[in-house]
């Protein structure tokens, strides 16, 4: 929160920041959105949902194949479906994930052959198969083929076996599908020497893969990547081979993931060199690597992410203060002459930087540009994290040299950070409000009966991620606790977030203790394992000055990583900037005033859309101002509206992203902008008491369900259903949020990943064909998530039935209705 841009001519407030350049006038190409991938991103059709894939505009991902025995799930047609619809770009096969154990057990090329037959019949068979690769072997300097041994001998003798067998089996797809695209080799690390002898092999023997995969999984890669690229295409060039596309098919470890600061260094040197990037899949299925939170709600990196997608134009050069180096200042940038703007995105230090963005358009942006800052800050994995907070608006005068210099101060090394230029135009941008915030270590606190652990360093990066790589746990006896000593400017309801861990099984507690005043208990819901970090938000009423926080021992353990204390701003509101907005359409940009967001207005006529990606903390309703010029429409969850210019509307909005797409005949748009906090009034709520029961089906007594009891035992044959009677005050489009939980796993004996699955039930209203909808895993059979999903209801009484044939339904606590347009 603390990176601030002083006002237009004010010096720099701390002596020798870092100095990133930017210079506008060195194209490096396209924006490519190369290394936004994900191995195992989605487990099933909806999980991750299209709301949250849709705004990253994913190039590629990785799955197995269909019915691999590798993992329960994430079998590349069934995901497929989602992937497409949310737009994605292609999906990479792992073939040898057809097989069970892991490493894969190596019975020969002739037990290999026919399960390679049917993964091509079954792909070369679908609408898409244009759309995938085949991967036939994956790591094979580790697996099967031992090819990254030192002995040359040896490592000659296994390099001819692999050759053979990657000779076969490429021969084999192109048999059955002659357009196949296949990549490989697929290293485990990059190995020139393999590589040099691969490219000579498969050029005699017109086996040359159409895309060049390895991996860069090692602590030192983002120091190791430039080189492994240059390397790789100097051996290229000496073989006679023309480009290939490359697809770093895995990377970055357990310590990148879900930290904005770290994935920022990944993506710029993945984009800066134009290749395919997809991010390891080390933990679960199904939420983009560690970037999507349940299934629809985004953390820190997603938003990062989301950055990402949001570069148009063209990459411009980029020049960090330590290039090619771990842990350090980096960033990538892009400008977009059409919409007048040019983006940069850092991170990965702390301290004070200066950004120099170098060789402005006069042409383009004029004497003046308007410096919009905003943060993405890291939330940990499972942590929900709202819409990046905009630290600055500033107009700023071009200098006589053409350079713009933006000066970021206080930056976090988890964090990563926007920075906007536009066209200053007339008028002054708002002001942005930047609540109060501190920051407490749980290490540096007072700890009884608790230990210190060190995480997610350089040398133990599979390490999880921890704010100032330490955590505090073991937090399992009667006395144990944390005393946080706080400091706090003025009176008020002050936001706490704290950032924990919980693998007890179940939902924990803890009682917060302020100033020894009377416990108030704190529940944490389950996370995948004690270091995989999430945010609970709780409010705590202080008064100006010096306090005492106590975190001790409730019911089970937790781990404790930080806390953050963020000052009362009223009622919230984020504004989401229209010309920084998704657009379909061919509509154009005015920057003739920079008043409101400070990014000028984005003109729809017919034809236009522009869509804005709005985060919601909770399920409910909130207020939804357009600020325009005209009246707009705006559909959601299949309902459509028209809005008048700055005239509020009540909308239903599902917890975490929500896609609200506009629409004019003529109009110039600002803002949208959101506040409120997810008002339950108006929705309709039904506990699974209400339900009637058949089948088998049965209601279960659980202290954790809202009402004591939740609905168990549903599905798994035809007879097994639940039907709720709701009452709909009016006919229309209504969210139907379903409260659910289940824990489904399979061990398929992998040490790293923890192998959970989905369940999903066929819900039905009224007359209308039941819709399978998916819920993931919610890590405990006592943990409540929701899932949303749109229906007609007629006005009056409408059956709504939850059932499934075939499998187990997840178990459900209650349901609730909300009509889109409240």
């Amino acid at each position: 929160m603390a990176a601030t841009l002083p006002a237009a001519g004010s010096a720099a407030a701390a002596a020798d920041p870092q100095r990133l350049t930017v210079d506008l006038g060195a194209s490096e190409g396209r924006v490519m959105l190369g290394a936004n991938g994900s191995l195992y991103g989605l487990s099933d059709d909806g999980v991750p949902s299209d709301a949250v894939m849709e705004p990253l505009k994913i190039t590629s991902i990785s799955q197995k194949p269909e019915g691999g025995a590798q993992h329960p799930n994430g079998d590349a047609l069934t995901v497929s479906r989602s992937f497409f619809r949310a737009g994605g770009g292609e999906i990479n096969v792992m073939m040898q994930d057809i097989y069970a154990k892991w490493p894969y057990e190596d019975l020969g090329i002739e037990d290999y052959l026919p399960k390679v037959d049917k993964i091509v019949k079954e792909i070369s068979a679908d609408p898409n198969s244009d759309r995938f690769v085949y991967i036939p072997f994956n790591e094979p300097d580790q697996i099967w083929y031992k090819l990254g041994v030192e002995d040359q001998a040896q490592y000659e003798k296994s390099r001819d076996r692999f050759f053979q067998d990657w000779k076969t089996v490429y021969q084999r797809i192109r048999a059955i599908d002659p357009d196949a695209r296949i990549a490989g080799p697929n290293e485990a690390a990059y190995h020139s020497r393999l590589l040099k002898d691969f490219l000579a092999f498969t050029k005699r023997e017109n086996v040359v893969p159409q895309v060049m995969t390895w991996h860069e999984l090692g602590s030192g890669s983002l120091r190791d990547f430039q080189a492994h690229y240059d390397d790789y295409r100097s051996l290229e060039r000496a073989a006679g081979v023309a480009p290939l596309k490359i697809n770093i098919d895995e990377y970055a470890n357990r310590r990148d993931l879900s930290v904005p600061g770290q994935l920022v260094q990944w993506v710029s040197m993945f984009e800066r060199n134009k290749v395919y990037a997809n991010m390891a899949y080390w933990d679960a299925a199904g939420n983009l690597s560690g970037h999507v939170v349940r299934s629809n709600i985004p953390n820190g990196g997603w938003w990062l992410f989301r950055w990402y997608a949001g570069l148009t134009g063209n990459t411009v050069k980029v020049a960090p203060p330590h290039p090619n180096t771990v842990d350090a200042l980096q960033g990538l940038a892009s400008l977009d002459t059409s919409r007048r703007q040019a983006q940069v995105l850092l991170g990965g230090a702390d301290g004070d930087s200066d950004v120099v963005v170098q060789r402005v358009p006069r042409s383009v942006f004029g004497r003046t540009v308007t410096a919009t800052v905003a943060e993405a800050a890291w939330s940990g994995y499972e942590g929900q994290h709202a819409a990046p907070r905009v630290l600055a608006r500033t107009k700023v005068k071009v200098a006589d040299d053409g350079s713009v210099t933006v000066p970021l101060r206080g930056l976090h090394r988890m964090s990563a950070y926007r920075i906007v230029l536009t066209p200053g135009g007339s008028g002054t941008p708002s002001a942005a409000s930047v609540p109060w915030s501190a920051s407490y270590e749980a290490e540096d606190a007072a700890i009884t009966d608790g230990k210190v652990y060190t995480q997610g360093t350089v040398s133990n990066a599979n390490g999880y991620a921890a704010s100032g790589t330490k955590d505090v746990g073991s937090l399992n006896q009667p006395g144990s606790k944390i005393a946080f000593t706080v400091n706090v400017p003025k009176d008020g309801t002050y936001d706490l977030a704290i950032l924990y861990g919980n693998q007890s099984g179940g939902p924990a507690t803890q009682k917060l203790l302020v100033d020894g005043a009377d416990p108030v208990t704190v529940t944490y819901p389950s996370t995948e394992n004690w270091t995989y970090r999430a945010k609970k938000d709780v409010g705590v009423r202080l008064k100006a000055g010096t306090h005492q926080l106590v975190l001790s021992k409730g019911d089970a353990e937790v781990t404790l990583d930080r806390i953050d204390l963020t000052a009362p701003t009223g009622a919230a509101v984020a504004s989401y900037e229209a010309t920084l907005a998704d657009i379909s359409g061919r509509p154009t940009y005015d920057y003739s005033s920079s008043a409101g967001v400070g990014t000028g207005a984005l003109v729809l006529r017919s034809g236009d859309k522009a869509v804005f990606d709005v985060y919601a903390p909770r399920d409910g309703y909130y207020t939804v101002t357009p600020r325009t010029s005209a009246a707009v429409k705006l559909a959601l969850h299949g309902e459509t509206v028209t809005a008048a210019p700055g005239r509020p509307l009540r909308l239903y909005l599902v917890a975490g992203n929500n896609r609200v797409a506009m629409t004019s005949g003529h109009s110039a748009v600002r803002s949208l902008d959101v506040s409120g906090d997810g008002s339950a009034s108006g929705t309709l709520s039904y506990e699974g008491a209400s339900a009637t029961l058949a089948g088998g089906a049965k209601l279960v007594d659980s202290p954790h369900a809202s009402a004591g009891s939740y609905i168990g035992w549903l599905g798994n044959s035809p007879s097994s259903t639940a039907e709720f009677t709701v009452a709909a005050p009016r006919s229309g489009r209504y969210m139907l949020v379903v409260h659910y939980a289940h824990n489904d796993r399979r061990d398929n004996g992998h040490a790293y990943n923890t192998d959970i699955m989905s369940r999903t039930a066929d819900i039905g209203v009224g007359g209308a064909t039941p819709r399978k909808v998916t819920f993931k895993n919610t890590w405990s059979w006592d943990d409540y998530w929701t899932v949303g999903v749109p229906v007609d209801l007629a006005k009056g009484a409408n059956k709504v039935t939850f059932g499934n044939a075939t499998a187990w339904a997840p178990n459900i606590d209650r349901i609730e209705l909300g009509r889109v347009v409240g």
